[in-house]
C-alpha cells in the first residue's frame, strides 16, 4: 500500500457506495479488519463512516452495523433519508452524504498527511484536488472490476493512488452471508445507495 509509517491517516467511507462496490464484487466488508489494516499503515487519526438512516421505521436494517461501528473505532456521520416516489410509483429513499464528507475532509486537511476516500463518485474529484493543494496525499478505494466499474475515471485520475477493492478482499473481506458481529439485515430494497450510473460514467 502507498503509505509511510509516520503518516497521519484518516479514512472517509461513503457507506452506501462502499457497500454497493463490495456487493458487486461478491463479498462483505469486515470493518474490524479494515480498521486494523489501515492502522498498521501509519498513524490512524480518524475513520469516518457516512450513511443516511431511514428514521420513520421501527427498525432500521443497517442500525446494527451503525451501532457496532460507533462502538468500535469509527466516527459515525448520519442523517435522515429523504423519501421520494420513482417513475413507477414506488416509494424510495435516498441519502446523499457528499456535503458532510467534503466538510469533514476539508476541516481535517491541516491535521493529516494522507486521506483515504472509499467512494467512486466523480463528484468528489474537485474535493480531492483541493485537499491535494493543501499538501495531503489522497488514495481512493473503489473498483474497476465490477460491471459496470464503480469508480468515475476523473476521480481515479485525480487521486494520488488508487486501491482496487477486489485486491483487498483477502485482507478486509468476508464471504457474503458469513456471520459476523457486524451483521445487519442489508440496505432495504427501497433504499437507493447514492451510486448513479450516469455520475460514475
Amino acid at each position: 500500500m502507498p503509505f509511510y509509517s509516520e503518516e497521519r491517516i484518516a479514512l472517509f467511507i461513503d457507506g452506501s457506495n462502499l457497500y454497493a462496490a463490495a456487493r458487486a464484487l461478491g463479498f462483505d466488508i469486515d470493518y474490524k479488519r479494515l480498521l486494523g489494516e489501515f492502522a498498521a499503515q501509519g498513524r490512524l487519526v480518524r475513520a469516518f463512516y457516512y450513511t443516511a438512516l431511514i428514521e420513520d421505521q421501527e427498525y432500521s436494517p443497517i442500525r446494527p452495523l451503525v451501532d457496532w461501528l460507533d462502538y468500535n473505532g469509527y466516527t459515525m456521520v448520519t442523517k435522515p433519508t429523504k423519501e421520494f416516489t420513482d417513475s413507477t410509483g414506488r416509494r424510495k429513499y435516498k441519502g446523499n452524504m457528499d456535503i458532510e464528507l467534503a466538510i469533514d475532509m476539508m476541516e481535517l486537511a491541516g491535521h493529516i498527511d494522507h486521506a483515504v476516500l472509499f467512494s467512486g463518485d466523480g463528484d468528489f474529484r474537485r474535493l480531492v484536488e483541493s485537499i491535494q493543494r493543501q499538501g495531503v496525499r489522497v488514495t481512493v478505494v473503489s473498483t474497476v472490476k465490477s460491471q459496470p466499474p464503480m469508480i468515475a475515471d476523473e476521480l481515479r485520475r485525480q487521486a494520488d493512488f488508487f486501491i482496487e477493492l477486489k485486491d483487498m478482499e483477502k485482507k478486509v473481506g468476508r464471504a457474503a452471508g458469513q456471520k459476523s458481529d457486524q451483521d445487519y439485515d442489508d440496505y432495504p430494497d427501497e433504499f437507493e445507495p447514492y451510486v448513479d450510473a450516469e455520475e460514475i460514467a
